[in-house]
């Protein structure tokens, strides 16, 4: 007898029938594995820096005391190595108290998956620096952009979408950075503005961050602003900021951005500008008035004591004065 064709009637396998729903469930459900941390990769283009500060010391006192309570999560690589997507701090830390295997959960994960996930895992921590927040939102939006598998032209908040096939419009969008926003306590305009802090030069980021070894620190306005001139005039930028230990106001700031627009920013007008000094950079010399009060007569008000002061410093000086002269 010829062999007939098997007919797919959409019952369910032999398998399934004689398997119960709790080794069905068991299947599916990802497990922790122990693997080797030498065999796990870091995040490509992780955005977060890993560093022995105290935050860093409090995890590997928890994990010498209590081990590692929450396993990391990877995803596989062709070459039988894994990729980290949450828990790069854990392996230092594993690292660090000379562990050579650690606890995790192996899941399968596109580019754009894996992306979104490395963010959304870390962005929540309490102490990240703004230029690592610019470059996971930065990351994030790309990866979404990927994910939307269409053609946007923004206008506004909402982007008109057209299929790529026939270039027709088939619909509206809301932009990326603005369905970011409603996943972030901030605005899609802020979360651009921190996206702006990828485009400065490491040691301008490094200042905005509070990270660098001078302890000169670029607050986040003014960075932003700085984000726009080219790379040899953040460079002449930060010769200048170094020679003179002063950073630039926003004002000045919003100056050199214009500047460079018109293509006239010069290395001299840099170091011109932060060699002046800016009113809120003088010394002050500041005490409280019971310091003094007892000093004078009480109906003294405050006027006369003001008066007084100078005019025993004038008479001071004078006196210093012809000392020197003799």
């Amino acid at each position: 007898m010829a062999n007939l064709p098997k007919l797919d009637l959409g019952l369910p396998s032999y398998d399934s029938l004689f398997s119960t729903e709790e080794e069905r469930q068991e299947a599916n459900t990802e497990k922790v594995m122990t693997i080797p941390i030498n065999k796990i990769k870091d995040f490509e283009g992780h955005p977060f820096h890993v560093t022995m500060d105290e935050d860093m010391a409090k995890l590997i006192d928890s994990i010498k005391e209590n081990d590692m309570l929450m396993p990391a999560l990877v995803r596989p690589k062709p070459d039988g190595t894994y990729e980290m997507i949450s828990g790069h701090r854990r392996k230092f830390a594993m690292s660090q108290l000379g562990k050579t295997e650690m606890n995790v959960i192996i899941r399968d994960l596109d580019d754009d998956q894996a992306t979104i996930l490395m963010v959304d895992s870390n962005i929540q921590r309490e102490n990240i620096y703004p230029s690592e927040r610019g470059y996971a939102y930065k990351m994030r939006l790309e990866a979404m952009k990927h994910q939307g598998k269409s053609v946007k032209e923004f206008h506004g908040d909402v982007g008109t979408v057209y299929d790529k096939s026939t270039s027709c419009q088939v619909g509206t969008k809301l932009r990326s950075d603005v369905a970011l926003a409603d996943t972030t306590e901030f605005s899609a305009r802020q979360i651009q503005r921190f996206i702006r802090l990828t485009y400065l030069i490491e040691p301008l980021q490094e200042m905005v961050d509070g990270r660098n070894e001078n302890e000169i620190k670029i607050a986040f306005n003014p960075a932003v602003e700085l984000s726009y001139l080219t790379e040899s005039e953040q460079f002449d930028l930060v010769n200048a900021i170094i020679e003179n230990q002063r950073t630039p106001s926003l004002a000045q700031c919003q100056e050199f951005k214009r500047l460079s627009h018109d293509g006239e920013l010069t290395a001299d007008f840099i170091e011109d500008t932060l060699s002046e000094e800016k009113p809120n950079q003088r010394e002050k010399l500041s005490f409280q008035m019971k310091e003094i009060d007892k000093y004078f007569p009480k109906e003294y008000t405050p006027g006369k004591k003001k008066d007084l002061m100078i005019h025993l410093l004038e008479n001071w000086a004078k006196k210093r004065s012809r000392e020197q002269e003799r």
